[in-house]
């Protein structure tokens, strides 16, 4: 059975859905102030793991993940470029789709953005207010933070020792957060029974989340950076007026850089569509889900590289296992590798044994032992499956998949016609061949068989 780690319980617990056979999952999204960094996609692969290996375990899964596509940074950023905030928004939710799937992530189940659920936040104000809960002020709505005896049970604090960061304007208590942020001069609104205005980062994850899985939902992720007070305050709402809201919380340890925790302010930001451009996407995605979900991650070109050669490792056995086998194995992950993800997402365990099932399949090919192969082979589909790490799940973009046909033809081609320089001895042409190859990003391996070749 699988075990999940629930922030609010701090235990690792028995998971088993509301609804036998379907798991609801929410997700806290980007805000999309900026193009996504690797912090974001760490993120991403984290709950795209618990997703596949839900998936895999014979559940279906609603998956639902935000887009923050209204706040003060969109409008900062979008003021400094002189654009509107909604076109500045849309190119960089644009951005973070394009480094999901880059990375092998599954689109959510459903994607929706804040600013198209206003009519869902009124309402829930409306049962904030009825109950005691929430408070018009100044054409703002706040929540009573007092009225809410457990709020900080989340994060592990308490009321009576929190101290508020700013100045309490309108509130009646300087700790009480915004629902609905009055309207400014020259920012966009939207109306309300109490003013116009825009909303509040906490409210629109309460109401999307309520909308698209219920009241009650099975899981709510997030990075471990939201635990307070985006997630402390989305329990205090949505329990608030009336909602169980979510019934396991789980949240991804941070990408570090230099020691740091990786963010904007500190400017060790890096965007993935510039790692990218310098490195595989099996690597990344296999650098950002090989730690634990919970731990930290160390950034570095060291870590990079080191991944770079596990993925190789895997996906050169899989290439030489296929030019022998007629089809692919079916064959289930090895029980470890089930027990691993069982216990928390235990994916560190779980490679292991993906590596493991690699070295066997190697063994078996250095002694043409076919069954052997096809039992290692099959076990190893079947894990970089779940992992997301399989070389099917990076097939390239339209543009890549329209090329690939071009590219089928004219590599073996130049192949061929570099193995015929070799023959007359002209070893001049032969290296041009391979090196216009190798500028071109196709990596050629000379093996007993002949050459083998991949597109890097």
């Amino acid at each position: 059975m699988l075990r999940l780690h629930d922030t609010r319980t701090r235990s690792v617990r028995p998971f088993e859905p509301l609804t036998r056979g379907v798991v609801t999952v929410y997700v806290c999204g980007p805000t999309v102030q900026s193009p996504p960094h690797v912090g974001h996609a760490r993120s991403a692969v984290a709950f795209d793991l618990l997703r596949r290996w839900l998936l895999a375990s014979g559940h279906e899964v609603v998956f639902a993940r935000n887009v923050t596509d209204i706040d003060d940074k969109i409008l900062h950023n979008a003021g400094h470029e002189e654009i509107s905030w909604w076109a500045l928004a849309e190119r960089n939710t644009r951005a973070f789709t394009a480094a999901y799937d880059a990375l092998g992530v599954l689109p959510p189940t459903v994607e929706p953005r804040a600013t198209g659920h206003v009519p869902e936040m009124i309402v829930l104000m409306q049962r904030l207010i009825d109950a005691g809960h929430a408070y018009p002020a100044g054409g703002s709505v706040y929540f009573d933070v007092r009225s809410f005896p457990s709020y900080g049970e989340l994060s592990g604090q308490r009321i009576d020792a929190m101290q508020a960061s700013e100045d309490p304007g309108d509130k009646r208590d300087a700790l009480d957060f915004a629902l609905w942020k009055a309207a400014k001069p020259g920012e966009p609104t939207w109306e309300t029974p109490w003013g116009p205005g825009r909303p509040g980062w906490h409210l629109e994850c309460s109401a999307m989340a309520t909308k698209y899985l219920g009241p009650t939902f099975d899981i709510h992720g997030g990075g471990l950076d939201l635990v307070f007070p985006h997630h402390e305050n989305e329990i205090a709402q949505s329990c608030a007026a009336g909602d169980g809201f979510a019934r396991f919380w789980l949240h991804n340890g941070l990408v570090n850089t230099g020691g740091e925790k990786m963010s904007k302010s500190l400017g060790n930001s890096l965007v993935v569509a510039d790692v990218l451009s310098r490195v595989r996407p099996q690597a990344v995605r296999y650098l950002l889900g090989a730690a634990h979900y919970r731990s930290d991650i160390q950034w570095s070109e060291e870590a990079l590289a080191d991944a770079e050669a596990s993925y190789s490792r895997i996906e050169g056995f899989l290439q030489r296992a296929s030019e022998i086998l007629s089809g692919r194995p079916d064959v289930a992950p090895p029980p470890a590798f089930a027990d691993a993800l069982d216990d928390d997402l235990a994916v560190p365990r779980a490679l292991a044994v993906l590596h493991e099932s690699v070295r066997a399949g190697n063994a078996a090919l250095a002694d043409g032992d076919k069954s052997a192969l096809e039992t290692a082979a099959g076990e190893v589909w079947a894990m970089t499956t779940v992992l997301g790490l399989s070389p099917d799940d990076f097939g390239g973009g339209e543009a890549d998949g329209t090329l690939r046909p071009v590219v089928d033809a004219l590599v073996p081609a130049m192949l061929a016609a570099r193995d015929e320089a070799r023959a007359r001895k002209d070893y001049a042409e032969a290296d041009r061949l391979r090196d216009a190859l190798a500028a071109s990003g196709v990596v050629i391996e000379d093996t007993p068989n002949g050459p083998r070749w991949r597109v890097d």
